[in-house]
């Protein structure tokens, strides 16, 4: 499965970039996610429960951060056992670029699903995506707004981020 979107974030790009890399508002943006926790230099533990039709699982993972060049980009490498539910795995590519005040948050990603979770059908995968990476980027651009802004950045308590274009889903091969 193939998705990529591009994001305006209501802050400067040293703040999203300083956002990105800061395990606790990971955490708290990623939706079920229990456990974000650093094992190494760049090295990352999850857990996190997720429901994807019908089903319902508890995934634990790791998530990479390779090609770092700060503050403008990095790839995330990922992976996770859902138990019987399956696994998922995959990298993404993300980019910042400024534009005025604000910073345009670019990401390709591409994941391999297995097992039941493979079973579901596209759509409803594709679904699922879209949903939680609207709920990560509504929380990341709330948690910017309440405090981790630089002074200046035209950021408030209302802000929302802007989608600029989604290409959801091309499932290959699950």
């Amino acid at each position: 499965m193939d998705m990529s979107s591009a994001r305006r974030v209501p802050a400067s790009r040293e703040a999203v970039w300083l956002a990105l890399n800061d395990p606790d508002t990971l955490k708290q943006c990623v939706a079920g996610c229990e456990r974000f926790e650093a094992v190494g230099d760049n090295a990352y533990q999850i857990t996190m429960v997720s429901k994807i039709g019908s089903i319902r699982t508890r995934f634990n993972g790791k998530l990479l951060v390779a090609d770092s060049n700060p503050p403008e980009s990095y790839t995330l490498v990922f992976e996770g056992e859902g138990g019987m539910a399956g696994f998922a795995k995959g990298r993404a590519q993300v980019t910042l670029s400024v534009e005025g005040v604000e910073t345009l948050l670019a990401y390709t990603a591409n994941a391999q699903i297995g097992g039941k979770l493979a079973q579901i059908g596209s759509r409803l995968l594709d679904a699922a995506a879209g949903k939680m990476a609207d709920e990560f980027f509504a929380a990341f651009v709330r948690r910017l707004s309440e405090g981790a802004v630089e002074p200046g950045a035209s950021a408030s308590a209302e802000a929302e981020d802007t989608v600029i274009g989604t290409g959801r889903a091309k499932e290959e091969g699950a």
